[in-house]
């Protein structure tokens, strides 16, 4: 029989063989170590996957925004469409009114016409009885003069009566010529405002014209009406069918969680059988980290370096200016002077390690690995994505796990965000660090396959 402990304890306790192996346990031990490897090389193809679905289903949520952004867009065009046939059919009213009006100022034009006819015959006869008055004061003249003194007076008379006559027959001249002239204007006028089939005024014309473009916009909106319809349809059938595809790949995407959780839970079940097993010295190096890590706070806490209350604040405050989002917590000062000693030492434990880091209960990397705590570029997301990876919170769903695990240890295999559309799978063995027996958060050791 094989006597392996389980790894368990405290957060620095490791799994150590106790007796030496027996020949005749070897080859089963060979075929649970074979065993272990393909689970994982399993585990790393769930995890692509995994990948692959999250990434289709991010871009089916973008096009179900998109459509659901169309039809959004479709409605407003529906309804500047009925406003246009409102403002359509209000102009050929307003056409329509207009002619009736025309027709009311051609009735009055005539009727001016009339009126100004009726003038000029009054000033005609004005005329004449002018003529007649200027030869009654002539012939009234000759008779004083033959008067002699006696009709010098009269004679004085009917030289005034002669000239005002005169002056009455130029004025009387006068406005027979100007009404001749307006009547001439007002028959043009009249015959611009009178509507002839056969010869169109300029005006009628005009008001054809309006009304044959009120016309087409109104069957061009009406068309166009029965487009946007068919398109409303259409784009309804579609958001159907992404609400159906999103669902579909939800389906997938959990069962591929589970599937990749399964494999997890196998390797970590071998592990804590006590079989060495590929992963056992990176679990060793996780806990052990985590043990310094928690020795190294505590001590801090002891000294008087922190208080409890600061070394696990949640309020995290955001950095202005950064992208990614960078944050702030009352205990930074502390992990940026203790952490690297310790995580900058497991790098160098075997050069499959990608990083170690300690993330408190919410997943935020208050300080990582030297080489990824460069500052932000600024403008340059993609670079920053992958350079600068301190002062951020990894709250996905392999962060929190990492963070929040208080068993004594836990294998994930995912994929790590590098920006830029890059991706590369990795395997973290992760370990609480408890603080005086309250969980801080936890050591995060991630390595190549």
């Amino acid at each position: 029989m094989l006597k392996w402990p389980k790894v368990g304890g405290s957060s620095s306790s490791t799994v150590s063989r106790e007796e030496p192996l027996r020949r005749d346990d070897s080859a089963a031990l060979n075929v649970v170590k074979r065993l272990s490897r393909s689970i994982s090389t399993v585990g790393k193809d769930a995890a692509e996957v995994r990948g692959a679905l999250e990434d289709t289903q991010r871009i089916v949520q973008m096009q179900g925004q998109a459509m659901q952004a169309l039809g959004q867009q479709l409605q407003q065009i529906g309804q500047a469409q009925a406003a246009i046939a409102t403002a359509t059919a209000q102009s050929a009213s307003a056409v329509q009114r207009a002619r009736g009006a025309l027709g009311v100022v051609g009735g009055e034009v005539v009727g001016m016409a009339t009126t100004l006819a009726q003038v000029s015959d009054a000033a005609a006869e004005i005329t004449k009885i002018s003529l007649q008055t200027r030869l009654v004061a002539f012939n009234a003249a000759v008779e004083a003069k033959h008067a002699g003194d006696a009709g010098r007076g009269f004679a004085v008379v009917a030289e005034a009566v002669k000239a005002l006559a005169g002056q009455v027959e130029a004025s009387s001249k006068a406005i027979v010529g100007a009404i001749a002239s307006l009547q001439e204007r007002i028959d043009r006028f009249s015959a611009e405002l009178t509507e002839n089939p056969n010869k169109p005024s300029p005006i009628h014309a005009a008001f054809h014209e309006v009304e044959e473009d009120v016309q087409r916009i109104s069957a061009s909106a009406a068309q166009s009406g029965q487009q946007m319809g068919l398109l409303n349809e259409r784009a309804k059938e579609l958001e159907r069918e992404v609400l159906e595809a999103s669902h579909g790949l939800k389906v997938a995407f959990d069962g591929s969680d589970r599937f990749l959780r399964m494999s997890e839970d196998l390797v970590e079940q071998i592990a804590e059988s006590g079989v060495e097993v590929d992963d056992m010295p990176f679990i060793r190096t996780a806990q052990d980290a985590a043990g310094e890590i928690a020795a190294l706070l505590e001590g801090a806490l002891k000294g008087g370096q922190i208080s409890e209350a600061d070394l696990f604040d949640q309020n995290y405050r955001p950095i202005d200016g950064t992208a990614p989002q960078q944050h702030t917590a009352r205990f930074c000062q502390l992990t940026d002077r203790l952490f690297p000693a310790v995580q900058e030492k497991a790098l160098g434990f075997s050069d499959k390690i990608v990083f170690c880091i300690a993330a408190d209960r919410n997943g935020y990397i208050a300080t990582h690995n030297r080489k990824y705590c460069q500052p932000q570029r600024q403008g340059d997301t993609v670079w920053n994505t992958a350079n600068s990876r301190y002062r951020r919170i990894f709250n996905d769903r392999t962060g929190l796990a990492s963070a929040r695990n208080t068993r004594p240890f836990l294998l994930q295999t995912y994929r790590r965000d590098m920006g830029g559309g890059r991706f590369v799978i990795l395997k973290e063995a992760t370990a609480p660090i408890m603080v005086n027996g309250k969980h801080w958060g936890g050591l995060r050791l991630a390595f190549n396959f």
